[in-house]
């Protein structure tokens, strides 16, 4: 199944407690690339978020985009240092007694003290990311489809450019005999018009022919080229991930093609060699976004 490196997906979930979405969105890219953008509390999870989205894809530069609101609490604590206010207040005792001053200490004055009541935030729990992760994959169903519907219509439009280029190929080679038959014609007119009503060797002619074909022969080049391309249909509806193979194959076809091109010697066989150029050059562009 051929999946496209574009998509987009959403979920959310809502509880007495806490929202939670997550939305991602995807193109292309020679690898995958992961970038995040999550709430400070939520940090502690982005090595088993990307462990969880490595599952689903293998290339594609992903931009994932969470949020978290909760609903009880601030998710932060009051804790209370017991031994730095029992030291505050053994010193204020020790300054009364060598000063002679009077002790207004109260509780009022400890707790204003540094460090004796300090800010912390709750843990995250695993009940957290319990939820987390449920959501992350709501959002990556939604996701996928995405992938796969884009990829159904880059595997219809590739296929259909495959085939015709397929007739083309043929067209090469059913053209390849008419060339050869020209040029004998040509030929033969020639010698005749130079040697008038001289005796003209066959067995002269039949070699220049020979010569003539290998030079032009394009044989092994359709041969390969339609190889290629039955290769390229049989990955595109077989394999997954497969976007790098057929990049390889593309790039096969296209040698192929300016072989056939370097030999023409003919208009025909010329413009039938770069409308193939000019189908796997569009044929190479869409396969840069197939995963």
């Amino acid at each position: 199944m051929i999946k496209s490196m574009t998509g987009f997906g959403r979920a959310e979930m809502i509880d007495e407690e806490k929202k939670i979405a997550v939305e991602m969105k995807s193109v292309n890219h020679r690898y995958l690339d992961i970038n995040m953008r999550i709430p400070k509390k939520l940090s502690s999870f982005e090595g088993a978020i990307r462990g969880v989205l490595k599952q689903y894809m293998q290339r594609g530069k992903v931009d994932l985009f969470i949020t978290y609101e909760d609903y009880t609490q601030s998710g932060v604590t009051v804790k209370y240092n017991r031994e730095i206010a029992q030291q505050y207040l053994e010193y204020s005792r020790q300054i009364e007694e060598e000063f002679q001053l009077k002790n207004d200490m109260n509780v009022s004055n400890i707790m204003r003290f540094p460090e004796v009541l300090t800010m912390e935030e709750e843990k995250v729990d695993e009940e957290l990311w319990t939820s987390l992760k449920q959501v992350l994959v709501n959002a990556v169903q939604p996701f996928i489809n995405s992938r796969i519907q884009e990829g159904n219509h880059l595997s219809k439009d590739i296929l259909e450019k495959l085939d015709g280029m397929y007739r083309k190929v043929e067209l090469v080679e059913k053209r390849s005999p008419e060339i050869l038959k020209e040029y004998r014609e040509k030929l033969e007119n020639k010698t005749k018009e130079l040697l008038a009503d001289a005796q003209i060797e066959e067995s002269r002619i039949a070699a220049e022919v020979i010569l003539f074909a290998d030079k032009i022969c394009t044989d092994e080049e359709t041969v390969r080229l339609k190889s290629h391309i039955n290769h390229m249909k049989k990955v595109l509806t077989e394999e997954e991930g497969a976007g790098r193979k057929m990049d390889f194959i593309a790039q096969e076809m296209n040698r192929e093609a300016n072989t056939i091109l370097s030999k023409a010697n003919d208009l025909e066989t010329s413009n039938l060699a770069i409308d193939l150029k000019t189908e796997i050059e569009k044929v190479r562009e869409q396969i840069q976004n197939i995963e």
